[in-house]
């Protein structure tokens, strides 16, 4: 799944960070810098994607980043639990990559 989505938006951006899961993801933002936006996998191992959310936004430096969920479950209640926890925005799988540079067009992340 990463590279697939990489491989929708690496036309866009040239710095991509990879983690194959929650808490190696916030040991790639802890020497990254300011990073604009992120795809996180709702089901990871080791720290799913609510957790790894919320640690994201308790953190002053990550402010300004867009958190994109991304997420095969269909239920209102994964969807509510992924806002609430602070992501922007979700997206089911599977997806394409209009749909990836859709919703991130609507997060203002893209053109």
């Amino acid at each position: 799944m990463r590279r697939l989505l990489a491989s929708y938006v690496g036309g866009i951006f040239s710095d991509i960070l990879y983690a194959e899961d929650g808490l190696e993801a916030l040991e790639v933002l802890d020497g990254a810098g300011a990073v604009d936006v992120a795809l996180v996998d709702l089901d990871m191992p080791r720290m799913g994607g609510l957790e790894f959310v919320r640690h994201v936004r308790s953190r002053p430096e990550n402010a300004g980043m867009k958190l994109l969920m991304v997420t095969s479950h269909t239920s209102m209640e994964a969807i509510g639990s992924s806002l609430e926890s602070g992501a922007d925005d979700f997206l089911m799988k599977p997806m394409t990559e209009g749909m990836v540079l859709d919703k991130l067009r609507l997060l203002g992340v893209v053109a």
